[in-house]
């Protein structure tokens, strides 16, 4: 896996300036969130944390289907303000945080039944996605889910073509994808149990969509 491409203060300028043009990139990551909704159950859910936030647009569309309480965060603080703004009428169940790029939380132990993360750990260092998911585990509740998308490595012969293209761009400048490449989920999940798992391709573009729950070890007598 590829470095950490940009520094936290590129992340934080990168997607200050980007605001709410992230919602453009919607013509490959829609068909992925679709798949990630399908399996995580966002209509049963009662609490939910979000690692990356970005516009709030996913959050609007989680909150919709239930009655669940809301906690996001982002390092952009142009990101958080979209949020906020998207997020108003569902004030009394939400709240959002602008991060300084920390991936320890500020939540309390079992106390989310959903953890959500999309298009944010593949812009991260392995370390760092080790610790995301630690937090993960120790926020979410027993039978809770962990809910991902993210760049990954394409399958297709095309897609593959166009994985080798983003990896050069990010070679070259790792502004020009916003720090983003492609990132394989399942090699950090040795201590979850999927539920689902699928590489979705859209105009050459792969991502990964993970859900899983905590494993649950057993002692043998």
């Amino acid at each position: 896996m590829k470095p950490r491409g940009l520094s936290q203060e590129d992340v934080e300028k990168f997607y200050d300036t980007f605001g709410a043009r992230q919602d453009g990139a919607g013509y490959y990551e829609e068909v992925t969130l679709a798949e990630l909704t399908r399996f995580a159950k966002f209509e049963s859910a009662s609490s939910i944390a979000e690692f990356g936030c970005g516009t709030g647009r996913f959050a609007e569309e989680m909150l919709r289907v239930n009655n669940a309480s809301y906690w996001g965060c982002d390092v952009s603080a142009t990101m958080i303000q979209l949020s906020r703004s998207r997020l108003a009428k569902y004030d009394e169940r939400v709240t959002l945080m602008k991060s300084a790029g920390e991936t320890i939380l500020p939540l309390q132990d079992e106390s989310c039944d959903r953890f959500v993360s999309n298009y944010v750990l593949d812009i991260l260092s392995a370390q760092e996605i080790e610790s995301v998911l630690g937090e993960a585990r120790r926020i979410l509740k027993p039978n809770g889910l962990l809910c991902l998308t993210g760049l990954t490595f394409g399958e297709g012969l095309f897609s593959k073509a166009w994985t080798a293209f983003w990896n050069l761009r990010f070679d070259l400048n790792p502004k020009w994808v916003g720090g983003c490449r492609p990132v394989a989920f399942t090699k950090y999940l040795d201590d979850w149990e999927l539920v689902h798992h699928a590489v979705v391709t859209t105009s050459r573009i792969a991502s990964e969509v993970v859900v899983a729950t905590k494993q649950t070890h057993t002692t043998g007598n």
